[in-house]
């Protein structure tokens, strides 16, 4: 069994980290719906003020509590600490969302000690959901255990997807997605990674996918989708990299029914 450090102040990493969750979350909360400064980083990929609010709420606790642990964060610089732990951190995964006053955004924690994934956390404010995952203490939503769904093929299965900000691959993505219809029982473009993956670790989904992520969403997806006992691989089969990736996460068998219509597809 894995030990995760204690806190400054003598928390668990769990308390510490679902604290941070909640607090990032009133401030996502309070600003929902109201005017916020946006900035473009891509296309169709921008960062709010309301993004940076949360993101310095979130680092000033962890870095109180935590403060020679490392930090890389989406919207800004890393922190180097010289501990060997790492937060990796999402202050606001599904900013689109968001912007347009769609209720389905979240907040993204995981912790890790050098490829390893040691705790995860996926919070929806507006829902009050906490989804976690420590490694080897199984997945849970709002402190009760998870598990992944126990559908046997793509065709009876519920898929959930998002296209990205690399254009080429949202392309891909939909051209795939439509090709597999109507040989599945429907599926969900989800407009937060991060809760796709969740949603899929609690059989809420039975296989997320999705041609481009990158560490906030790997990192913490792929803990809560294995604890929850399911498998996530790239869309080769292969195990995940480290910092950006292609994603397949479901429960052994759709997964791997899914692995071989990608395969036949040459994807």
């Amino acid at each position: 069994m894995t030990t995760l450090p204690v806190s400054k102040t003598g928390k668990s990493t769990i308390e510490v980290a679902t604290g941070a969750a909640r607090k990032a979350g009133e401030i996502l909360k309070a600003r929902f719906r109201a005017e916020s400064r946006v900035q473009y980083k891509g296309r169709a990929n921008i960062v709010t003020d309301v993004d940076l609010q949360s993101e310095k709420s979130l680092k000033s606790l962890l870095q109180a509590e935590y403060p020679d642990h490392s930090i890389l964060s989406e919207e800004s610089q890393p922190v180097t600490g010289n501990s060997g732990y790492k937060w990796i951190l999402d202050p606001l995964d599904g900013t689109n969302n968001y912007s347009f006053g769609i209720p389905f955004f979240s907040i993204v924690i995981a912790l890790t000690r050098g490829k390893e994934v040691l705790l995860g956390i996926v919070y929806d404010p507006l829902r009050d959901e906490m989804f976690s995952a420590q490694k080897g203490k199984g997945a849970a939503f709002n402190g009760s255990p998870v598990h992944v769904t126990t559908k046997k093929t793509v065709k009876d299965s519920l898929i959930g997807l998002d296209l990205g900000y690399v254009d080429e691959n949202g392309k891909r993505s939909l051209e795939f997605i439509t090709s597999l219809w109507p040989k599945m029982y429907a599926y969900r473009i989800m407009g937060s990674a991060a809760l796709g993956m969740a949603y899929t670790a609690c059989g809420r989904l039975d296989l997320y996918f999705h041609f481009l992520l990158y560490p906030w969403e790997l990192a913490c997806g792929s803990l809560l989708v294995t604890e929850a006992g399911g498998v996530v691989t790239d869309l080769d089969g292969k195990p995940l990299k480290a910092w950006e990736n292609s994603v397949i996460a479901s429960n052994k068998s759709v997964h791997a029914d899914f692995l071989r219509i990608v395969r036949e597809r040459s994807l």
